[in-house]
């Protein structure tokens, strides 16, 4: 039976399908940790995702004595930017969410990465760089397009709402361990 995953939202188009995603991931028996980043919550539904997962999603740290958040089996980023993933590469935990996702990659746990990042943002020099540094650390990617599993692909500009329209949340947990 599968256990605790976290599914990190981050600020782009596909947040907006969050809620879906997330109740998928339960219905495959998943119990989920939803962490935003500041930039998600202008895409996200708070209300129905709270209610696809019985537990409201986060954005800042709990309070001090709150107990501690226990430690996913595997981290979905759903998606996951161009700002993210120099984030995560470089190890810059500024956010609650940005630390969840350092502290799992420190921690060896599997992270599955759902990027959504334009053409425009493709060619710059970082890119290449950050994305086959967390290649090399275990960060498995999966096409916002199509499902599958394999290296990042962008989205081309102007085309985000025809990508998340076609985007099916069952590919999500079809990749999971």
């Amino acid at each position: 039976m599968p256990g605790l995953c976290a599914l990190v939202v981050c600020g782009a188009p596909l947040a907006a399908r969050s809620a879906q995603i997330a109740a998928d991931l339960a219905a495959h028996g998943w119990r989920l940790d939803v962490v935003m980043t500041p930039s998600a919550a202008s895409w996200v539904d708070e209300d129905a995702l709270t209610a696809a997962t019985r537990n409201p999603p986060r954005s800042v740290h709990r309070p001090v004595g709150s107990s501690d958040r226990a430690q996913p089996e595997v981290v979905v980023i759903a998606p996951v930017t161009f700002n993210t993933v120099g984030k995560m590469a470089a190890g810059i935990a500024d956010t609650y969410a940005h630390g969840v996702l350092c502290e799992a990659l420190g921690d060896g746990v599997p992270i599955l990465a759902i990027p959504m990042v334009n053409d425009r943002l493709w060619g710059h020099p970082a890119w290449a760089a950050n994305t086959a540094r967390l290649t090399q650390a275990g960060v498995r990617w999966l096409s916002i397009h199509d499902g599958t599993a394999g290296p990042p692909r962008p989205v081309v500009s102007g085309t985000g709402s025809d990508v998340v329209s076609r985007f099916d949340p069952g590919w999500v947990a079809a990749q999971l361990p």
